[in-house]
């Protein structure tokens, strides 16, 4: 496979980092599930982008890019972000990321630039546009247990968990073509208060916001609770959000570069 002419490069797409210490140093890095999910689900090139936190503006490397994806993470959006109770001991915190999530949302829906946000990345965007989280989705009354078996094999944790109901007349139904569909689910925190212009597009049974987009961003913004990255090539419906946001990218990059 020889190289591509760089008269048509593929469109770059940046990935948050999680910032984390591993021994006595600090790492910036983004799962490859993420990574390869973009290349063999959208068709585009991943750049992992820094979370260093205060004093270093991550979002003006946005103009370098044709897209943005906020990633699922171990780590908890900080309840301060949106005037929630402290957090349990014990739960993980990431303030870098905070920072440059937050930073980052604004400044690519202003510029129209195509974001696909998973997880925690779904929970920073509904964060950033107003909205509060449940810190334990599954204590609420009635609520099914979202959270993973922490004691089972990856493959299982990452398994077919529960049915989503795709909203009528909404993006992921026109993607899909299903009005329904099942899903992983590996998350304790989630939507509690919704953001302003956010647009729900798939319900659980428990009636927990499993997506959304924004419903007046100049370009394409989803975000989904669940992890469609897992295994992207397995699932018609990873691929068809994938393969959408791809060809978001590959939009926003013609238009830049034609502009």
């Amino acid at each position: 496979m020889g190289p591509r002419p760089l008269s048509s490069p593929r469109p770059l797409v940046g990935v948050v980092a999680d910032r984390r210490m591993v021994g006595p140093h600090p790492f910036h890095m983004a799962g490859e599930k993420y990574l390869a999910a973009l290349v063999d689900g959208a068709g585009v090139d991943p750049v992992v982008l820094p979370s260093f936190g205060e004093g270093f503006e991550v979002a003006g490397l946005l103009e370098r890019l044709d897209g943005l994806l906020l990633t699922g993470s171990p780590s908890n959006v900080a309840p301060a972000r949106y005037d929630g109770p402290s957090s349990a001991p014990g739960t993980l915190h990431d303030p870098e990321r905070d920072v440059a999530a937050f930073d980052l949302v604004p400044a690519a829906l202003k510029m129209g630039l195509p974001l696909l946000a998973i997880c925690r990345g779904f929970q920073e965007l509904n964060v950033a546009m107003g909205g509060s989280l449940h810190q334990a989705v599954h204590e609420r009354p009635g609520a099914l247990v979202h959270h993973e078996d922490y004691d089972a094999p990856v493959e299982v944790q990452y398994g077919p968990a529960h049915e989503v109901s795709f909203v009528e007349g909404g993006l992921l139904r026109e993607l899909t073509g299903q009005a329904t569909a099942t899903v992983n689910s590996l998350h304790s925190q989630g939507v509690d208060r919704l953001g302003q212009g956010l647009r729900v597009e798939a319900l659980a049974p428990d009636g927990l916001v499993e997506a959304f987009v924004v419903a007046d961003a100049p370009g394409f913004t989803l975000g989904v609770q669940w992890h469609p990255e897992w295994k992207v090539t397995a699932s018609t419906v990873s691929m068809a959000l994938f393969g959408a946001f791809g060809d978001a990218c590959r939009a926003f990059s013609e238009q830049v570069h034609k502009g």
